[in-house]
């Protein structure tokens, strides 16, 4: 940043010396134009008075000519060539003509008026009538040792001014930029055993402090998902546990000299219901695990959605029917959506499970279907019992999360249900919704849209 800083400086300070140095010549070339046309203007009342002119040295650059360009008379110091060009004696004879050239091999400005006098010249042997050129000049050393000095100024004043505007951009650069080298130590330093460590932000209000609230912001996000992977991890571990604790008791006991074939058939049976329940498990954490990554995992096709339901009450009454809870659909005879059968039948499976094992006896379990003018479809699933703890509602589809936590795993699953509902409705592009029945009990709901993605 100083090295382009100082270039930058350098470009600017060599455009405005040169632009300053032409302006400057220019300027005090002009200068010399009003002493050159009052001594013009003499010499024309001389000529117009009909005075003898011998031009000598005294006379400095002079020199009178007619209209066509025919030397007249000439000082020393003009030479014998023609001052004037055609274009310059016709400015002249117009009017006024201004410029500056080289006579003698030195830099002269030059000025030329006409005059209609008639003109007598002595030594010349010619007179006429008409106008006559009248040119006069003066050398430029007062200009050229003032552009002299400029130019000087400039190569003895603009390294130093670059080098001190490269020198204050890296010591500007550097207080600038300071902050951000101390955020990126501090940065480096924050490790996963001090989460709650944040960077300094200074209180400068700008983009830099800008930029360490955003870092702040993003380390607070990356810690909420470090603690919940942790947390999901540890609540995995203890889910494991406990399948695979009973899983090695029978068959340690299994093992055991002397046992009956009755024994080693119930120890094998609850062996495999264990091995059954570690698959779900570790089926269902593969489908979260899926579902954080953004990895695919339906497979959508065209299906009848009061079908689907009506299969899943029934299976899922015929398990209730110990308990006196029915299971009732409600909704239109025919709707067709595209979704994935497998994925959402589990979603509605989980649902009824829940409904099924809080409904009270003797109670009906509610599946509504209905449609939406955002064309979307709501599946709800509702129940007669105690309902969710208010506290809970917020976070019913955590992970491992329990709307009660003195119950037993047994008999309250792995607490993976409704999280698995809301990534299966998520995965077609719609949501999941617990809330409590105003007449008690508990209902979830999932909109999926009628032509899901096809993932």
């Amino acid at each position: 940043m100083a090295a382009l800083f100082a270039l930058a400086t350098a470009v600017v300070i060599a455009a405005a010396g040169v632009a300053f140095v032409l302006q400057l010549r220019v300027s005090v070339d002009a200068s010399l134009d009003p002493g050159l046309r009052a001594r013009a203007a003499v010499v024309a009342d001389e000529l117009g008075s009909g005075d003898r002119l011998p031009l000598g040295p005294a006379d400095g650059v002079l020199q009178i000519s007619t209209a066509d360009g025919k030397i007249l008379a000439s000082s020393p110091e003009a030479g014998s060539l023609p001052l004037l060009d055609a274009a310059q004696r016709q400015q002249a004879v117009a009017g006024e003509v201004s410029f500056t050239a080289s006579v003698n091999g030195d830099r002269t400005r030059v000025l030329a008026t006409s005059v209609p006098a008639p003109l007598s010249v002595s030594g010349s042997g010619s007179s006429g009538t008409g106008r006559t050129v009248v040119a006069a000049g003066a050398g430029t050393d007062v200009s050229d040792a003032a552009v002299e000095r400029a130019v000087s100024a400039l190569f003895l004043g603009g390294p130093p001014a670059v080098v001190l505007a490269g020198a204050g951009a890296w010591l500007l650069s550097g207080a600038v930029l300071r902050p951000v080298e101390r955020m990126r130590r501090q940065a480096a330093e924050i490790s996963d055993q001090d989460l709650g460590r944040r960077l300094e932000v200074p209180s400068t209000r700008d983009e830099i402090a800008a930029l360490g609230a955003t870092m702040n912001a993003l380390l607070a996000r990356l810690q909420k998902v470090l603690v919940r992977e942790r947390g999901f991890v540890a609540d995995a571990g203890h889910e494991l546990r406990t399948p695979l604790a009973i899983l090695r008791t029978e068959l340690e006991l299994a093992a055991r000299p002397g046992r009956s074939r009755e024994d080693l058939v119930r120890a094998v049976g609850l062996a495999g219901e264990e091995t059954d329940r570690l698959i779900r498990l570790a089926e269902d954490m593969l489908l979260l695990a899926r579902a954080d990554d953004h990895q695919p995992f339906l497979h959508p096709e065209p299906l009848s959605l009061p079908g689907l339901l009506a299969v899943a009450a029934r299976g899922a009454g015929a398990r209730a029917a110990e308990r006196a809870v029915t299971v009732v659909v409600h909704g239109p005879d025919e709707l067709q959506v595209t979704a994935d059968p497998d994925r959402l039948r589990q979603a509605v499976d989980n649902l009824l499970d829940n409904a099924t094992r809080h409904a009270p006896s003797g109670s009906v379990v509610e599946v509504t279907v209905s449609t939406q003018r955002s064309g979307e479809v709501s599946v709800e699933v509702a129940d007669r019992g105690p309902g969710f703890p208010v506290e809970f509602l917020p976070h019913a589809f955590r992970r491992f999360e329990r709307a009660e936590a003195a119950r037993s795993r047994d008999a309250g699953g792995t607490g993976l249900g409704l999280s698995i509902v809301r990534a299966i409705a998520t995965a077609h592009g719609g949501d999941a919704v617990a809330t409590n029945r105003p007449g008690g009990g508990a209902a979830v709901a999932i909109t999926l849209p009628i032509a899901a993605p096809a993932t």
